[in-house]
């Protein structure tokens, strides 16, 4: 192994670091450790308020506090958005500050153990559960979660049992409808935050969106399953008394709008149906547009509960509502296709411009929109290049499976047969990228990357990413990579020659040992023409006008500063708005119309992201601008990136049995045996640091997470690529 690419960048002429920068990293691991502690005490009382706050400990503990802050402006629902809101939105600003001082300091996030070690957050657990794969950690997660469920039903009982003269049914069944709302206010407040998808918090703990979506949808049922139950007590108190359609209709301006939460629940059960996994699966555009109803969800509950009992849940929400505001900013910017082929396998590749000063790794994703196919699908797809491969580029590609793929495909093989003087473009919207906020992918010696089909795309941007950091001599552990690769036929090998690897590091196997395991599944043999690449299939865009348009540096720049201000700015411009709307309407009117404060409060949140946020958009665009603008080389680049994909340089290349070198086996008519993979790498690595990243179908994350865990390969790490329901582990 070469060591000097793993020196420390800083020393002086005796191999030592300055004085001055070890004080100055001590100072920093300070403050990020004391950050840390802060972080860590807010949120560990803020879930413990919520874990007691159905028994009578709890409740009458938040009473205290309350009655403590119940005479400033704000009244009740000031303190119960600064009990069950505010600690979330400090975290945030806190998570900011910790993000802006750890700035790149990737590898010191992780130390070379000398043997493998057991860690909570990446040994899997549980593999074929309902669940899928789980962490320990998220296990010990979801058992907190249903003991606090039974513990909150047992609180909420007693204490209907301890109000209650005698017992009566139906008066029974009203109060644990009650408690059932209560209970589903407190779901809703972790409800919304998984799927903020660059929000401070998820970045802070570096889980990414695609991972977190998961908790999304293990909270949407549970929370879902509560507002359910919450309605069916009510409906059936009020038929037991003859009642139910006159307090179905009813809109009472003091106290519950029992129509509003009629909608509110309709739009949730909506959700909720077209989310199951099957309607999903096969029907995932009328899922799709059936999310959207939580606009309708978030505003007709307000409506329904009031402000009080709404800000509760406001701070995730709202972290929520900046999150989609900052997208709707990025997406709304047309992107330049720089580049578009299609390869015989049935798969496209886009070239897309991109700012210098936008970030992202190797393992990141964005979300596409192509305006001529349709203004409203977003599709996720794994990045393909490495951020070394150029400024101002970045690539994906995109496997032909469905209608909207096979649109675009169609498009672009018919922009290269359009009569002279026609121009046919492809107008694409970019969200992203998104994706961990460290490279976990350079922090292992050793790495086996497994792929099942077009999940072999975030491998190429790992690989190219490994390849341009050994030759530039840039911080980069990996120096033994395994990649196995299972494909149905073997049309599909094409993909591989979109990364030229000796043209990236030329010599490469003196300093990485890259070794190849292709496994091709539905063929006995070789064809003739194995993974022949012929230049009349290949159709490539042309003559593509260039707007001079990059994607957006809003979102997935890393600008941890920006982001940081926007939710300081917009937080404050949310409590100065509502304290304007008390002291000049709410409170000199004397408005008690309690479904009408609760619209009063959805408004300010809205406004102050819009208003005040809005504000740091144009100023963080500004800045994004001007920072492209002072590139002289910008143009330079952009015009060798578009010459040299559309002459389709690499992709017409030969790949085949014989030109792929002697690390490279090809087995046909097989399927990966993983036990007998990793004993071979057990015996010829040994006892070492391994990473193992797995992008496929679930089978296949299923069957190397089975086989890591019966191996007591207990060195693991968990982490998603999206859009292949994927993880990744550190063993």
């Amino acid at each position: 192994m070469d060591n000097s690419l793993k020196k420390p960048l800083l020393l002086n002429d005796y191999g030592v670091e300055p004085d001055h920068v070890n004080k100055s990293c001590f100072l920093k691991s300070t403050v990020k450790w004391t950050l840390k502690i802060v972080m860590w005490v807010i949120f560990i009382a803020w879930v413990g308020l919520i874990f007691l706050y159905p028994g009578e400990f709890g409740f009458n503990l938040a009473k205290k506090i309350k009655n403590v802050t119940n005479n400033t402006i704000f009244g009740k629902t000031g303190s119960n958005f600064l009990l069950f809101s505010a600690p979330i939105l400090i975290i945030a600003f806190l998570a900011a500050a910790h993000l802006i001082i750890s700035g790149e300091d990737v590898f010191e996030k992780k130390k070379t153990a000398k043997s493998p070690r057991f860690r909570l957050w990446t040994f899997p657990v549980l593999v074929d559960g309902p669940f899928g794969v789980v962490s320990a950690a998220e296990l010990i997660g979801i058992i907190l979660f249903v003991v606090f469920i039974i513990w909150a039903a047992y609180a909420y009982t007693m204490r209907n049992l301890s109000s209650m003269d005698e017992f009566d049914g139906i008066i029974m069944m009203e109060h644990s409808g009650r408690r059932l709302g209560n209970l589903g206010l407190l779901c809703l407040v972790f409800l919304f935050l998984p799927i903020s998808r660059g929000s401070l918090l998820l970045r802070l703990i570096d889980i990414p969106f695609e991972h977190a979506t998961r908790y999304h949808v293990w909270l949407g049922h549970l929370t879902m399953t509560i507002f359910t139950l919450h309605g069916l007590f009510y409906v059936i108190a009020w038929a037991s008394q003859g009642t139910l359609l006159t307090e179905l209709l009813q809109w009472k301006s003091t106290g519950i709008a029992n129509l509003a939460g009629v909608i509110t629940l309709s739009a949730g059960l909506f959700m909720w149906v077209t989310a199951l996994h099957p309607v999903r699966k096969n029907y995932f555009e009328l899922f799709f547009y059936t999310h959207q109803l939580y606009v309708i969800f978030v505003v007709f509950l307000a409506m329904h509960v009031g402000e009080f009992a709404f800000a509760i849940a406001a701070g995730g929400i709202f972290i929520f509502m900046l999150d989609r505001f900052l997208r709707f900013c990025q997406s709304r910017r047309t992107v330049d296709v720089l580049s578009a082929k299609c390869l015989p396998c049935g798969t496209v590749e886009l070239v897309l411009s991109k700012p210098q000063n936008l970030r992202y790794n190797a393992l990141s994703f964005i979300f596409l929109q192509v305006r001529e196919l349709s203004w409203l699908q977003w599709h996720p797809f794994s990045v393909s290049s490495s951020p070394l491969d150029g400024k101002y580029h970045l690539a994906v590609l995109i496997k032909v499976l469905g209608k909207w793929t096979s649109k675009l495909r169609d498009n672009i093989l018919s922009m290269s047969e359009t009569e002279p003087g026609k121009t046919k473009t492809i107008t694409a919207s970019v969200e992203g990228p998104y994706g961990h906020e460290s490279p976990y992918h350079l922090m292992y010696e050793n790495l086996i990357l497994v792929a099942g089909g077009i999940g072999i795309s975030p491998f190429l941007a790992i690989l190219s990413d490994i390849l341009h950091r050994v030759r530039d001599g840039k911080p980069c552990l990996p120096r033994k990579v395994l990649v196995v690769w299972a494909v149905k036929k073997s049309d599909e090998l094409p993909l591989l020659s979109t990364i030229d690897m000796e043209s990236i590091c030329p010599l490469f196997s003196d300093k990485v040992n890259i070794e190849f395991n292709i496994f091709i599944t539905r063929e006995s043999q070789p064809s003739l023409e194995v993974g022949k690449v012929h230049a009349a299939a290949l159709k490539n865009t042309s003559g593509c006008p260039l707007s001079g348009c990059s994607m957006s540096v809003l979102v997935g720049t890393g600008n941890n500063i920006w982001s940081g201000l926007y939710a300081i700015v917009s937080t404050i411009g949310f409590v100065v708005l509502m304290t304007l709307v008390r002291i000049f309407y709410i409170n000199p009117y004397n408005i008690s119309t309690w479904w009408y404060k609760g619209l009063l409060l959805i408004a300010c949140m809205v406004a102050s992201i819009v208003i005040f946020g809005g504000f740091v958009v144009y100023l963080w665009n500004l800045w994004g601008k001007k920072a492209s603008a002072k590139d002289k080389h910008e143009q330079e680049d952009r015009i060798k990136v578009e010459s040299d994909q559309r002459n389709g340089t690499v992709s017409q290349k030969h790949l085949n049995q014989n030109s792929l070198d002697s690390s490279t086996i090809i087995e046909y008519g097989s399927r990966p045996d993983f036990k007998e993979i990793f004993g071979n790498v057990s015996n010829k690595w040994g006892n070492v640091d391994v990473g193992v990243i797995v992008c496929g179908p679930p089978t296949l994350r299923s069957s190397v997470a089975k086989e890591i865990r019966s191996h007591n390969i207990v060195r693991h790490r968990q982490d998603a690529i999206f859009h292949f329901n994927s993880h990744s582990f550190d063993l």
